[in-house]
């Protein structure tokens, strides 16, 4: 005697009925990137079908996102002038801080991520203050600005903040400091497994925030580094962070997996930039059928154990999933 398994893959009604993951609109936060001026929606050449755009072209875009279902975004800002702390990002009156008032005002239930970071509003493209001793960042220098952009991000209406710069203990200092302010109820969302990766490269053409010497590694996370992974993603949690993330994605479903069953709270993977411009490359190249392959990959992150999805795919996603696809 053997088990009849195909016995539940008969027909199309039978195998819904046993699905064990699904996807819905609702999982993904869709990536925006913001740059000061009027009119500009600027398509970037490794990434087909993302965009920079102008706050009113952005407005525009929030529009058609709310109609698909989607009810988070994850924002970045790209401001004209840079310098070596990042000042932008600390001003009432920079970018993101006139993006959030925008946003939140004529889209007041959509779930606005503000990135937290520094790297696209530094000359040097690194993610904190220098220190040029080391030719690194100075992770306690840059918690303590890092913590006056959180207060930027939270009077001016994020509803969420996710500190992307993996500085060692960035959560105590975000979480203290929006507490002592009155911001207690809101949430954080860890960079906590994220990786010196080569699959961010067109995430550097859109954000503008190549480093202009040496690289991430001294802060971002070794890639052979299983362990280490989820030791960084439990201590954002004991730090107080409400939803961990790994990023990237898709070459590291076993760090979502193995995090997954370490943990309760809510696992975000970020399906990044690389990993969108292969599969758009893999369909202007006719070697793959496109729409397939991205609900198969996406559905995998739901497999592998994330409850949310971070992508530039939220869209079209979205738009198949509400055909029925």
């Amino acid at each position: 005697m053997f088990k009849r398994f195909r016995r539940l893959r008969i027909n199309p009604a039978i195998r819904d009925m046993v699905r064990e993951n699904s996807l819905s609109a609702s999982d993904f936060i869709y990536p925006l990137f913001v740059v000061e001026g009027k009119g500009i929606k600027k398509e970037i050449n490794s990434m087909p079908g993302v965009f920079q755009m102008s706050l009113d072209e952005i407005l525009k875009e929030c529009e058609v996102i709310v109609n698909l279902g989607i009810k988070s975004i994850i924002l970045f800002g790209i401001p004209n002038l840079k310098d070596s702390i990042g000042s932008d990002a600390l001003s009432n009156d920079g970018i993101i801080a006139t993006a959030l008032r925008a946003i939140k005002d004529k889209f007041p239930h959509l779930v606005v991520v503000t990135d937290l970071c520094f790297c696209e509003y530094t000359d040097h493209g690194h993610c904190g203050i220098l220190d040029h001793v080391h030719k690194t960042v100075d992770n306690d220098a840059t918690l303590e600005i890092s913590a006056k952009q959180a207060l930027i991000h939270a009077k001016n209406g994020a509803d969420m903040i996710a500190p992307s710069g993996m500085m060692d203990g960035i959560i105590t200092t975000l979480r203290e400091a929006l507490d002592e302010n009155g911001y207690e109820n809101l949430p954080i969302m860890a960079y906590s497994t994220k990786f010196a990766s080569a699959y961010y490269g067109p995430f550097r053409d859109v954000a503008e925030s190549a480093p202009s010497f040496g690289d991430r590694r001294s802060y971002q996370m070794d890639a052979a580094n299983r362990l280490e992974a989820v030791n960084e993603s439990l201590e954002d949690e004991a730090q107080g962070a409400d939803i961990l993330m790994v990023k990237p994605a898709l070459a590291y479903l076993d760090i979502i997996r193995e995090l997954r069953d370490a943990t309760r709270l809510p696992v975000c993977a970020y399906n990044v930039s690389g990993e969108y411009a292969l599969l758009k490359a893999g369909a202007k190249a006719g070697v793959i059928d496109y729409e397939r392959v991205m609900m198969e990959t996406l559905l995998g992150f739901k497999r592998a154990g994330a409850d949310l999805i971070i992508s530039y795919h939220a869209k079209e996603a979205a738009q198949i999933l509400r055909k029925g696809l």
